[in-house]
């Protein structure tokens, strides 16, 4: 009888979070670069405002929302790869057909099916990079692929906007990220075949509980207080597509200069997904006060008319995001039991995607009655987020 092949990754845990940034970045350059000037698109095919709001907050709320049956699914299964590899083939499909989009509602499809292939793939990716963030650390870990990520939106946007200044429409920008749609399939496959287990990059699973003992399937009061906590921070937190809105309708920079501001954005974010990481291994959890000031400084700064204060707000739009991505995922990681943690994170984003999804629509519609209500808005929210992160941080100083 043939023994079974001994499975064995023929990368470093360092090189498989790398690889799994570089994935991230080609796929960045897509959806992000499509995400940079879809206010200005869906306005040019009659949306409002408000329906910009709407339409990028189900977004959000699709891509966050939806992972809480994606994370259960990546732990029934056990097997992330097929759902990873799914997840990222739907987005490079929707984004480039949105340039065929006939209508609004066409394109809001589109939009929406890309959200949803991040919402499959993202559940079981964290996982992987959970299991290889046991010996890099949780912050440097997560915090390195989501600057690697976001090297991806930078160049996305930029791409975009040097489209448009050549003189190309805004719908065909959208068929120019099929390329690197491509590229990034091509690097996934060939990470998966280079490490075809990532469990086996946590010791911890090779120290399974013994049969007789049932596992808590429930998950801890201390991820559902930070879950609340980082649910108010996101419904005071404006979309990009309400922003670059403002932009376009009020004059206030020209549509080829969204897409250049966005990847100011996300470059600011890839910044603050490093640093913010390595303060999260030190300091734990008291690292994320710096959220809510971030938000409220968003529609101060964003809600302007001045070239300076929008480019700083776009920024700190930027900031924020970068905590969101990297810093929150990795406390999930140590909030929750090993065995719960695709559900953990499912859940996790479920809870702040429907935050997100209510409050940009909300903040969408007070936008149409002026700047001042959507700010006010903004800045009583994350008067609520600080509230709850006080206990929090009583409950886990570290």
């Amino acid at each position: 009888m043939t023994a079974p092949a001994v499975v064995r990754n023929r990368v470093t845990a360092l090189r498989f979070v790398i690889g799994f940034g570089v994935v991230s970045a080609l796929s960045d350059v897509v959806y992000e670069g499509a995400r940079s000037v879809i206010g200005p698109f869906l306005r040019d095919l009659g949306a409002t405002a408000a329906v910009v709001g709407l339409v990028t907050g189900i977004g959000e709320a699709v891509a966050l929302v939806l992972r809480l049956g994606t994370g259960h699914l990546a732990d029934r299964t056990g097997r992330p790869w097929p759902q990873t590899i799914a997840g990222y083939a739907l987005t490079m499909l929707c984004v480039p057909l949105m340039a065929l989009s006939p209508g609004l509602a066409s394109a809001s499809l589109l939009y929406n099916g890309e959200r949803f292939g991040k919402a499959l793939r993202s559940p079981a990716r964290d996982t992987m990079l959970a299991h290889a963030s046991a010996t890099l650390g949780r912050g440097y870990a997560f915090g390195l692929h989501e600057a690697l990520d976001q090297l991806g939106a930078l160049a996305g946007p930029l791409a975009v906007a040097a489209f448009l200044a050549l003189g190309g429409e805004l719908r065909w920008s959208f068929a120019l990220l099929a390329l690197p749609g491509v590229a990034a399939l091509f690097m996934l496959g060939r990470l998966r075949l280079a490490a075809p287990d990532p469990a086996l990059y946590d010791p911890s699973t090779a120290v399974s509980a013994p049969k007789h003992l049932r596992i808590d399937r429930r998950l801890p009061r201390g991820f559902w207080i930070y879950a609340l906590f980082s649910a108010a921070t996101m419904f005071g937190f404006a979309t990009w597509g309400v922003l670059a809105f403002h932009l376009v309708q009020l004059h206030v920079v020209g549509a080829v200069w969204v897409p250049v501001l966005y990847a100011a954005a996300m470059g600011a974010a890839a910044v603050t997904a490093v640093v913010s990481g390595r303060v999260y291994d030190r300091v734990g959890l008291r690292g994320l006060v710096v959220l809510p000031p971030l938000a409220v400084a968003v529609p101060l700064l964003s809600f302007r008319t001045s070239v300076a204060a929008v480019v700083a707000g776009a920024v700190v739009w930027g900031a924020g995001m970068g905590i969101h991505d990297s810093t929150m995922r990795a406390a999930v990681t140590d909030l929750v039991p090993r065995e719960r943690r695709g559900a953990g994170y499912g859940t996790f984003t479920a809870i702040y995607g429907l935050a997100w999804l209510a409050g940009a629509a909300l903040i969408g519609l007070l936008y149409e009655h002026g700047t001042a209500a959507a700010t006010w808005f903004v800045v009583g929210v994350q008067a609520v987020a600080v509230a709850l992160l006080l206990p929090l941080l009583s409950q886990h100083p570290r």
